[in-house]
């Protein structure tokens, strides 16, 4: 089976109707930095809780300011709102291809670490790069999980479409396949975000099993221009074919 590994975003949706369920590697391993974000955000202190969320202005804080652990719960999937999972259009998409992305995806948070796309999670802020009290989380969760990810993936091909600065969360130890995409000659960078939620959405739309199918998927507005293969490292290269 094809599993991708994917980014989260800063943006997210509220609210949430699910049940609390146990996440990927168990939730006991997560329950230190839950706790100490938990500690942070209900301590009333602006200043912390302003440099933790990325915010300048207290009152942007205001709608993240609750308790995890009682707070309503939301498919990791869902939950994330950013350019990408915009592009993706969950809600869009059928029956069948959510369950997919429910079961395939990893999505590497911020504050939960890795996550099954179908995971449960809470409304959270935590912006990229910074620390929760004393807890690294990149280093944290790179420590914590890495075994339990090469063991969940060591029979499954691996489509990497996390963006660079997630690699911190989990080195990949065996072949894998990642992806650039090009405009007029030139790397994009915000909308690559874009172009791996199309990429995503067409996966799961065609319920992808593996980098050999993957290979022949045709995806509306995207070419493949060359695919270099680097040590366990196979780099397919597009260009952007529409305006």
């Amino acid at each position: 089976m094809l599993k991708i590994l994917f980014s989260p975003s800063e943006n997210k949706k509220v609210g949430g109707v699910e049940q609390q369920k146990e996440l990927f590697g168990s939730n006991d391993a997560r329950d230190g930095i839950l706790s100490e974000y938990n500690q942070i955000v209900n301590s009333r202190d602006e200043e912390k809780i302003k440099e933790l969320f990325g915010f300048k202005k207290f009152i942007d804080c205001e709608p993240y300011i609750n308790d995890i652990f009682k707070s309503p719960l939301m498919p990791a999937i869902e939950r994330y709102d950013g350019v990408a999972y915009q592009y993706l259009n969950f809600n869009t998409l059928d029956n069948s291809a959510k369950e997919y992305l429910l079961a395939n995806s990893i999505i590497f948070s911020n504050l939960y670490g890795p996550l099954l796309g179908g995971d449960t999670i809470a409304n959270y802020k935590v912006k990229q790069g910074n620390n929760i009290g004393d807890f690294i989380p990149d280093k944290f969760y790179r420590d914590r999980f890495s075994y339990q990810l090469d063991l969940y993936l060591s029979n499954s091909d691996i489509l990497d479409l996390r963006a660079g600065y997630y690699d911190k969360f989990y080195e990949i130890k065996k072949p894998y396949t990642t992806l650039k995409f090009l405009k007029s000659g030139k790397v994009v960078s915000h909308w690559a975000k874009a172009y791996r939620g199309l990429v995503l959405r067409a996966v799961a739309l065609n319920k992808i099993e593996s980098i050999k199918e993957f290979m022949t998927l045709e995806i509306e507005g995207l070419s493949v221009q060359e695919i270099k293969v680097m040590k366990n490292k196979t780099e397919i290269i597009y260009n952007i074919t529409n305006s």
